[in-house]
């Protein structure tokens, strides 16, 4: 069995971190610098990685393959699966002609595109990311904003801000429940603490999205709105996370945010409209639709609701796995715990992972989970197959819509694949623990740089699942070392993490391919949302240091077992 080395370069963590950095270093300079196309600078991104895990890191290659398909697979799905049903659902509702029905909705509420970009990209955002996360609120509400008439690459830049302070919750919880499993630390504390944090980022970013879109002086003008937007969101978000749990935070936060939203804009208007470049003033007699039109041009939605939701449902979920289970072929090797799990041949605890990153040498497990029926893309995809039956769509039309999405997403699924590949051969070869290591050297300044490493981990794998699966226990070991509380800092893995996904490649490829943008815009996207992710992730920081030192006593304690 091949044991972790965190320190292959002399035995020095100061020489293999720099070494460890070589891949994200490539990304940086190809997407930032070279202004390459985010896939070719996945790939190598992924042949650096390979390099330094078989030449420095001494990674058996039969390890190193299985770890970058094991990575690759993941991409694909789940995560690729899902982007591809949200996005196939759009064009769906774009052949139909419902998307100018739902424009027109849309506009009924208010032409004022602030307001537009508000609505969709945060609180219609937050939605599905409660819902379905893994890239569906990008993808979606991206398409949306472009389908309304914004500028792809604004409002695939919105999009990416916005789909920040949800994320720590998404996907009906997974996150926390997540990191609760790998630090052993009790759910609710967590999703309390991380509730508390991210409320002090969601009660911004409203503002923060039309700032960065229009200016503070065009902001200012929808004030009113701003505020009761971030604090509708923020307080629903404080308290069910903090008395309920993670799983339904998104969802009852993102739902009051609407309903809120929709009641101010129906009650208040801005003095000055602010349109786009191009824009052509539509009369309200144009913009009437019976309600039954309406309906129906919202039907792929709202279906696409029902189904996330039913498949996000606890009982519901067992019950499809279960059945999945059952049916799944002998021939695969099935995990010994956990439904619909697959362990990958050759890797699973094939590897040991050494303290200080877990507590006493463990094998590195390597399961696949195969739920295919229960997982987010398959709902969305039904919810599409569902939809093309109520809209009258033929077959063939479909089939067409599927070639037509399959080739619009070749690139970014390519895209997410090779960075899911980069990532877990980071994670297998022990690159990314000594990185972490590196970071928790700093001592007391390490509340800090706690929001570091969640941010780098969801820069690399795209998850905030995956970053807390990644680096929560590490957290956790490293606040026992440093007599610091570990529910703050593996809390703020989670909530300083969700600043990195509006850079991830995977995120970003996404997006583009969602507005419709080419491959030439990805490294532009990518310098937008640079800084504003470390501007954010920076404050995350000080917060954290402040809640560290100055606000312990806010900070949930759990006794120690």
């Amino acid at each position: 069995m091949w044991q972790h080395n965190y320190e292959p370069l002399g035995g020095s963590l100061a020489l293999s971190a720099p070494v460890a950095a070589l891949p994200i270093v490539v990304l940086f300079l190809m997407l930032g610098v070279w202004r390459t196309p985010t896939w070719k600078a996945a790939l190598a991104g992924l042949g650096t990685a390979l390099a330094v895990s078989l030449t420095v890191y001494g990674m058996p290659v039969g390890l190193a393959v299985m770890s970058t398909l094991y990575g690759a697979a993941y991409g694909i799905f789940p995560i690729a699966w899902i982007v591809f049903a949200s996005i196939m659902l759009y064009r769906l509702a774009v052949h139909t002609g419902k998307f100018e029905i739902i424009k027109d909705s849309v506009g009924s509420l208010t032409d004022d595109r602030r307001l537009q970009a508000m609505f969709i990209a945060f609180s219609f955002g937050a939605f599905i990311e409660g819902a379905a996360g893994f890239g569906a609120p990008v993808a979606v509400s991206g398409a949306m904003l472009a389908g309304l008439g914004f500028n792809p690459f604004y409002a695939a830049g919105i999009c990416l801000l916005a789909n920040t302070a949800p994320v720590a919750f998404g996907s009906i919880g997974i996150p926390v429940t997540t990191l609760a499993a790998v630090t052993g630390l009790p759910v609710l504390p967590l999703s309390a603490m991380v509730g508390r944090l991210c409320a002090m980022i969601s009660i911004i970013i409203p503002g923060y999205l039309i700032v960065v879109m229009a200016g503070w002086k065009r902001a200012g003008e929808v004030l009113p709105a701003i505020i009761a937007c971030g604090v509708s969101f923020a307080g629903m978000q404080f308290y069910v996370s903090n008395y309920m749990g993670p799983e339904l935070t998104d969802i009852l936060s993102s739902l009051t945010c609407i309903v809120v939203m929709v009641a101010v804009l129906k009650l208040w208007k801005p003095r000055t409209i602010m349109r786009l470049d191009g824009d052509n003033p539509v009369t309200a007699e144009a913009k009437k639709h019976s309600p039954g039109e309406i309906f129906m041009a919202w039907s792929p939605y709202l279906l696409l609701v029902a189904f996330v939701l039913a498949w996000g449902e606890p009982a519901i979920k067992l019950a499809i796995d279960t059945w999945t289970n059952g049916v799944m072929p002998s021939f695969l090797p099935k995990a010994p715990t956990g439904l619909n799990g697959v362990m990958v041949p050759g890797l699973h605890n094939a590897i040991t992972r050494v303290p200080p990153v877990v507590a006493e040498p463990a094998p590195y497990a390597a399961v696949f989970t195969l739920n295919w029926l229960s997982a987010s893309g398959t709902g969305c995809f039904l919810a599409t197959i569902v939809a093309a039956v109520v809209l009258g769509v033929r077959p063939a039309t479909v089939g067409k819509l599927y070639k037509e999405t399959f080739s619009q997403l070749s690139y970014a699924m390519l895209t997410i694949a090779s960075m899911l590949g980069l990532a877990y051969l980071m994670n297998y070869s022990g690159m990314t623990s000594t990185l972490g290591l590196a970071l928790a050297t700093t001592g007391v300044a390490f509340p800090f740089f706690s929001a570091v490493v969640g941010w780098l981990g969801v820069f690399l794998t795209g998850s905030d699942t995956s970053a807390n699966a990644l680096f929560g226990n590490l957290q956790v070991v490293t606040a026992n070392a440093l007599s610091l509380n570990p529910v703050l800092t593996a809390s703020v893995n989670s909530a300083a993490g969700v600043m990195g996904k509006m850079i991830s490649v995977q995120s970003i490829a996404v997006a583009v391919a969602a507005t419709g943008m080419t491959a030439a815009d990805e490294s532009r996207l990518f310098r937008f949302t640079i800084k504003h992710s470390v501007m954010l992730m920076m404050a995350m920081g000080v917060i954290s240091v402040l809640f560290a030192y100055v606000f312990a006593d806010y900070v949930p304690i759990v006794a120690p077992k």
